[in-house]
């Protein structure tokens, strides 16, 4: 049992938890919390960190059988390594896994018409989590993300999407304009939430193949994305609020095409 916090692998699980640079050069990620936990596919798990108290709980014994390596930890040393308030006593090191903006763009036949997320620096991790748990529950296929936008296995992000981090793909791209253009080449009709778009969200149609483009918290979307775009939409506003959290606006419009899509 590891008992102390300089133990080196206890480091090692702290600085994969503090430095997005350590995570990728490492291809890992942590995930903390039961739920998470039982929801990676065992072949993901790299490492399984558990307190000492859980190890006790009748859920150790199916979590730990296929997972090459175990390590338990005291309470208070799980305590100090762990990234919430009140900890559930497991951990794991996860493998990374990205798909490629061409997987994403390109619909297989048979399967659902693309509905796609494109942020471009958004910053905050909680709203990047609340993202991509949203998306999952609107039918999202895929969010595509510039450099500038927040690591997406960040622990706060990880944490936010209560799963949903596994089953909605993503992807970072290295040129987001060049992702626009590809995206439209597949008849991907672009619309981006604007303050001075000409249309309300729901004037449009989004049963087709769809990608909404949504912008940094503060500053919005950068010109150059906004011009890529097909249209410029935009959510009405009751009472002296100018525009909305971009979580929530990015919620809005999925659920809105989720809505006609049911349809």
């Amino acid at each position: 049992m590891i008992s102390s916090t300089s133990n080196k692998q206890v480091k090692y699980v702290g600085t994969l938890l503090k430095k997005a640079k350590a995570r990728q050069e490492e291809g890992l990620f942590v995930a903390e919390g039961l739920r998470m936990c039982m929801e990676i596919p065992p072949e993901r798990i790299r490492a399984l960190y558990i307190s000492e108290s859980f190890r006790k709980t009748p859920h150790c014994g199916s979590l730990v059988q296929h997972v090459p390596q175990v390590e338990v930890l005291s309470d208070p040393v799980f305590a100090a390594l762990s990234d919430t308030r009140t900890p559930q006593g497991v951990l794991a090191l996860v493998e990374q896994r990205h798909s490629c903006l061409e997987e994403l763009v390109s619909a297989d036949p048979g399967g659902p018409v693309p509905h796609l997320l494109v942020l471009e620096h958004l910053q905050d991790p909680g709203n990047l989590g609340t993202i991509l748990r949203a998306g999952e529950g609107a039918g999202l296929t895929g969010i595509l993300m510039d450099k500038g936008t927040a690591d997406v296995y960040n622990p706060k992000v990880v944490r936010a999407t209560m799963g949903s981090l596994l089953r909605v793909p993503f992807a970072y791209v290295e040129d987001l304009g060049a992702a626009l253009a590809l995206l439209k080449k597949n008849g991907i009709r672009i619309y981006a939430a604007h303050l001075q778009g000409s249309r309300d969200y729901d004037q449009e149609d989004y049963r087709g193949a769809t990608a909404f483009l949504v912008g940094n918290e503060a500053n919005g979307l950068s010109q150059e994305a906004a011009s890529a775009a097909d249209a410029r939409i935009r959510i009405p506003m009751l009472g002296r609020v100018e525009s909305l959290n971009a979580a929530v606006a990015a919620s809005v419009l999925m659920f809105e095409a989720a809505r006609q899509r049911r349809r």
